[in-house]
């Protein structure tokens, strides 16, 4: 239960947060970089008299139900909570704290605070294996109707944003928002990932088999498996060893923890992995 009220919590705060980045920092600039809170601000600007709060929301539903129909039920309940209460959000500061004008006049700074909070929030809401839904449903269709790489396509997506933002804000608004997909990639990699760094992870536990079925069918990860004997008790065991990365870490562990909760577990961190499923050999 404790575990369950902590996750809410987080799931809340970094919902909050990327809200709070994108209501104080990037809708007073016109600042768009990426994402379906991005989108929301371009099409405000032709419909003033819609709320953001609504606009988000309502292509927040709009897309969790075109996911659903295109790629079936794929996504958890903490996405579909996190992809209701973010805007839920942006509308109650709109109501709360309204603003008529920026916060400062220097557009970098507030971009880079901007970038920062949201940032921090995806991270936390990436670590509680959410996300804020949006775009990355359009990645994922594109994945799955066109084979583009998740990152790529949610990237693609985050510079077409930014670009339309340059058409409907101007030159400099366009290259502040481009500058803000930069930045995001560096920040929630940084928080999540560092520097690309994966996890070597050994597991010894009776339910191999089903820890080797969750790495292949939910990580979508290969993993070996080879037996030991242990050393004090002479019992032969199972051993599965995969590499993931530390958001895919995080959930094998919360997997592992509900399945045996005395199931051991090494991680040795690996700062280069080359090969299919990371980075390409040449």
């Amino acid at each position: 239960m404790k575990r369950l009220i902590i996750s809410f919590l987080l799931l809340n705060l970094g919902g909050f947060m990327d809200a709070a980045g994108f209501y104080f920092f990037f809708a007073p600039n016109q600042i768009a970089p990426g994402g379906i809170t991005g989108l929301s601000l371009l099409i405000n600007n032709f419909f003033p008299w819609l709320p953001l709060g609504v606009l988000v929301l309502f292509l927040s539903i709009i897309l969790l139900v075109v996911g659903f129909l295109l790629i079936g039920s794929v996504f958890g309940l903490k996405t579909i909570y996190c992809s209701v209460t973010i805007p839920l959000y942006i509308l109650a500061m709109e109501k709360l704290i309204p603003l008529s004008q920026p916060l400062s006049d220097d557009i970098l700074i507030q971009l880079v605070f901007g970038v920062f909070i949201s940032g921090v929030g995806l991270a936390i809401l990436f670590n509680q294996n959410a996300s804020s839904g949006g775009t990355d449903i359009l990645a994922r269709i594109l994945n799955k109707y066109y084979q583009l790489d998740l990152g790529k396509a949610l990237l693609l997506i985050d510079f077409s944003i930014s670009i339309l933002a340059g058409f409907v804000f101007g030159i400099e608004k366009g290259m502040y928002s481009l500058l803000g997909v930069i930045l995001y990639g560096f920040t929630i990699d940084y928080i999540i990932e560092g520097f690309s760094i994966n996890q070597n992870v050994t597991i010894i536990t009776p339910y191999s088999h089903q820890v080797r079925e969750f790495i292949i069918k939910n990580l979508e990860r290969g993993a070996t498996i080879y037996t030991a004997r242990g050393a004090y008790s002479g019992n032969e065991h199972d051993v599965v060893v995969t590499i993931v990365s530390r958001r895919e870490f995080i959930r094998l562990r919360n997997y592992i923890k509900e399945l045996d909760p005395h199931a051991f577990i090494a991680v040795q961190a690996i700062h280069k992995v080359l090969g299919e499923g990371f980075t390409p050999l040449d």
